[in-house]
């Protein structure tokens, strides 16, 4: 980026030669470029002029034979680009000192993101080396997997669904003619209207799974009631679900987070638990938003909690857990239920 600078303000300016400095903090004036002992030779008599240039981003100190310009700021360092000429050099025009400032901005910027891009690169090294992602990083990566179920379930919704609707509306114009058909063609007729009819309640589950517009509209207390009706419908369990004075106002990844947490829960339970009961209380003590979920099914060993983990679809929820600055903690033992407790 440097180099190209230094080419651009050599082609248009009347110097004849460029340097790119680094000056530190202290005020050592260090050269980027590997031009030897010459060129260092050739800025020490303007190393005052220098000093003076670095007090602001696009300053410009003009000298007998050329000028300063600072470019960049990172880390307590000071970019600098020194231009010079082999003859006396005339001022700066209005035009020309508004180009280099304009230059020096956008450099900037870019050295900025530069550095912020390769500060980015030495957490996740780091975070490789521990094994373990930071909270923000995970936020974010839950933030592309909400991004992606949305895309996926408007897909579905503008597009798969309305042709099942079309083809189901196809079917029951024909079964409005069922005089001109034979008994059996009738009845096969009102069967695929009928798996039609299935498959468009599937896929309305499967997007509302996907994006629950009713979080998005009435936030998250509704959307985890109708989710419990939902695993009411169609499981052997019951649920009650309490939450109490829960009145904190939460962002929309928040809920999300904490939804996907309780829908994550009830699958396990559907899965594996054989309860008859559960309880959900989601509640908010002081700063805190304390989950609570109890079943009264067949538990697991602890020891044997961790190795099925994945299984149980637990590390997803510690994760998210984790993303939100919480803390959670299990309690589960053979025939005695499974009791999760998370604080956020």
């Amino acid at each position: 980026m440097m180099a190209e600078l230094k080419s651009t303000i050599l082609e248009v300016l009347k110097v004849s030669r460029a340097y790119c400095l680094v000056v530190h903090e202290s005020g050592r004036i260090e050269m980027v470029d590997d031009d030897g002992d010459g060129g260092l030779l050739e800025i020490a008599p303007y190393e005052k002029d220098i000093l003076n240039a670095v007090t602001e981003i696009g300053k410009i100190v003009e000298l007998d034979k050329g000028f300063v310009l600072t470019v960049g700021e990172t880390n307590r360092r000071k970019y600098v680009i020194i231009c010079l000429s082999v003859i006396k050099t005339p001022k700066l025009t209005r035009d020309e000192i508004s180009w280099l400032n304009s230059l020096a901005f956008y450099t900037n910027v870019t050295v900025e993101n530069f550095l912020k891009i390769e500060e980015l690169m030495e957490r996740l090294e780091k975070a490789e080396e521990g094994n373990s992602n930071p909270a923000w990083l995970k936020k974010l990566l839950f933030a592309i997997e909400e991004k992606q179920r949305s895309n996926l379930a408007k897909d579905l919704h503008d597009s798969v669904l309305q042709d099942l609707i079309s083809l189901k509306r196809q079917c029951e114009l024909v079964l409005e003619e069922s005089g001109q058909y034979p008994a059996a063609t009738i009845e096969k007729i009102q069967s695929m209207n009928q798996n039609i009819l299935d498959i468009i309640h599937m896929t309305r589950e499967t997007c509302q799974e996907l994006r629950p517009q009713i979080l998005y509209d009435l936030g998250l207390v509704k959307a985890v009631s109708k989710l419990v009706a939902q695993y009411e419908e169609q499981c052997n369990f019951q649920i009650r679900f309490n939450t109490g004075n829960f009145n904190k106002q939460l962002d929309i990844n928040m809920q999300l987070n904490l939804y996907r947490i309780i829908q994550e829960l009830l699958s396990n339970a559907r899965k594996h638990s054989n309860a008859k009961q559960i309880l959900i209380m989601l509640v908010n003590i002081r700063e805190k938003i304390v989950l609570h979920y109890e079943d009264d099914g067949v538990g697991i060993d602890e020891e044997l909690l961790y190795a099925k983990t994945e299984s149980m679809g637990l590390s997803g929820i510690r994760e998210r857990v984790k993303a939100l600055d919480g803390e959670m903690k299990i309690e589960t033992s053979p025939g005695n239920g499974f009791r999760v407790l998370i604080e956020i």
